[in-house]
C-alpha cells in the first residue's frame, strides 16, 4: 500500500488535542476495552494507526470515529497514555470543519483565534436589527410587568403578525436556516463517500419511508435511551448530564412552539393569550424545569470535563469547551431575564435578554461546526451503521 500521509491534518490533531497519538504502539488494549468495539472490527485500534499514517480520508469517511461516546474507558486502560478518545474528539473536530460550509465560517468556528469575531458577529446583527426596529429603548416598569421582552423589538399596527417576533424569526430563522443547510450539505457529503468507503454504490438511495423505519428511527431512540452511553464504565457521569441537557432542548423546543402559536394564532382570535406565560401555566413549568435541567446537565458535563482534564490529564481544547460555555450561557441569560422580570427590572433585563439573544443566534449560527454537530452526524453514523449491516445495504 503506498501511504501519502497528510501532514496539515496530524498538525490538526495534535492542535485539538490529539497530540498524544505518536505514544500509540498498537498494543490493542483500547479495542479490547471499549465496550462499543465489536468483533472483527478493532475499534479505535484501526482509527489510531490511520491517524498515524496521517490517512484523513479514511478518517473522515468512517461511521466508527462519530460512534464514538468518547467515555474513556480506553484512555483510561491505555498503558502508553497515547489517549484514543481524545484522539478520536480531535478527529470529529477535524470533520466538522472539513465537511462544513461555508468553509470561512467553518474554519474560524475551529479555534479560539476567532472567538471575537464569533461572539461579535450575533452582536452587531442583533444591535444592527434593535435600530432598525426603531424600539430604541427601554421599557417602562409597567409595560415591562405586562409584556415582558415581547415588545423588545417594538410593536405595529399589523395584528397578523406581531413585530417582535418578525425580527425573532428574520434574526433566528436564518442562522438556524443556514446552519441546519450546512449540516444537510455536510451530512450528504458524508454519506455519499461513507458509501464509497464502504463499496456500497454512493447514488443508490432507499425510499424515504423505508429509510426512517428501519434506519433512521431505530437510531434515534437508541440515542434517545442513551444505550451506548450506559455501557461505558470510567466516565458512566456523563449520562447523568447528557441526558438531562437533551431533555432540556427537547422540553425547550416545546414551549417554544407553543408560546409562538399561543401568542401569534390563538392570540389574534383571543387577545387575551398575547403576554407572557403565568408562573402557574404548565408549559410555563414544562419551560422553568427544562431551564435547570438545561444548567444541572451542563454543569455536569463541566465538572467531567474538569475531573478528565485533572485525572486523565486530557488537554483542554477549543473545541470541548466552546460548546460547554455557549450552551451555559444560554441557560444562564435565558433563566437570569426572566428572574429580572419577576424582579421588575426592565433595563438590566433588556441587557440579559439581548444577551440571551446572541447566545441562541450563536448556538444556531455555529451548530455545524461545534461539538454539538455530533447531534446530526452521530445520528447519521448510526443510520449508516444500521444500513451498511442490513442486506438492503450489502446488496445496494
Amino acid at each position: 500500500m503506498n501511504v501519502q500521509p497528510d501532514l496539515d491534518f496530524i498538525r490538526s490533531l495534535k492542535e485539538a488535542g490529539g497530540d498524544t497519538l505518536k505514544k500509540c504502539f498498537q498494543c490493542a488494549t483500547c479495542s479490547v476495552m471499549c465496550p462499543l468495539s465489536k468483533e472483527g472490527k478493532p475499534f479505535p485500534r484501526k482509527e489510531m494507526i490511520w491517524a498515524q499514517w496521517g490517512m484523513r480520508d479514511k478518517l473522515v469517511t468512517d461511521p466508527d470515529v462519530f460512534l464514538c461516546h468518547q467515555c474513556g474507558d480506553c484512555t483510561a486502560n491505555c498503558p502508553r497514555g497515547a489517549k484514543p478518545g481524545d484522539v478520536l474528539s480531535a478527529i470529529r473536530a477535524y470533520a466538522y470543519t472539513f465537511y462544513g460550509w461555508p468553509k470561512p465560517l467553518a474554519k474560524l468556528a475551529s479555534s479560539a483565534k476567532g472567538l471575537p469575531i464569533l461572539i461579535g458577529l450575533p452582536v452587531v446583527v442583533i444591535f444592527v436589527m434593535w435600530l432598525l426596529s426603531g424600539a430604541m429603548r427601554f421599557p417602562t416598569s409597567e409595560e415591562f410587568a405586562s409584556h415582558g421582552y415581547q415588545q423588545f423589538f417594538g410593536t405595529w399596527d399589523f395584528r397578523w403578525y406581531a413585530k417582535n417576533i418578525f425580527f425573532i424569526a428574520v434574526i433566528m430563522g436564518a442562522s438556524l436556516g443556514l446552519g441546519l443547510f450546512a449540516v444537510f450539505k455536510g451530512i450528504r457529503s458524508m454519506w455519499k463517500t461513507m458509501c464509497a468507503e464502504a463499496g456500497l454504490n454512493k447514488d443508490y438511495r432507499p425510499a424515504v419511508g423505508q429509510f426512517i423505519k428501519e434506519f433512521l428511527w431505530p437510531s434515534l431512540v437508541e440515542i434517545l435511551k442513551h444505550d451506548r452511553f450506559r455501557e461505558c464504565k470510567t466516565n458512566i457521569d456523563r449520562v447523568q448530564g447528557h441526558l438531562p441537557l437533551m431533555l432540556a432542548f427537547i422540553g425547550l423546543f416545546i414551549v417554544t412552539c407553543w408560546s409562538l402559536f399561543k401568542n401569534d394564532i390563538l392570540g389574534l382570535f383571543w387577545p387575551s393569550l398575547h403576554g407572557p406565560l403565568s408562573l402557574t401555566d404548565p408549559f410555563k413549568i414544562l419551560a422553568n424545569v427544562s431551564a435547570i435541567a438545561l444548567l444541572f446537565g451542563i454543569f455536569v458535563l463541566w465538572s467531567n470535563r474538569k475531573k478528565a482534564e485533572a485525572q486523565l490529564n486530557t488537554q483542554a481544547t477549543f473545541y470541548d469547551w466552546f460548546l460547554i460555555w455557549e450552551i451555559a450561557a444560554v441557560g444562564i441569560t435565558g433563566l437570569g431575564a426572566e428572574v429580572l422580570r419577576w424582579a421588575g427590572m426592565p433595563v438590566i433585563g433588556y441587557i440579559v435578554y439581548f444577551l440571551h439573544l446572541v447566545s441562541v443566534m450563536m448556538l444556531f449560527l455555529y451548530l455545524p461546526y461545534t461539538k454539538f454537530a455530533h447531534l446530526f452526524y452521530r445520528t447519521s453514523a448510526y443510520a449508516f451503521e444500521k444500513y451498511r449491516q442490513s442486506s438492503f445495504g450489502k446488496t445496494a
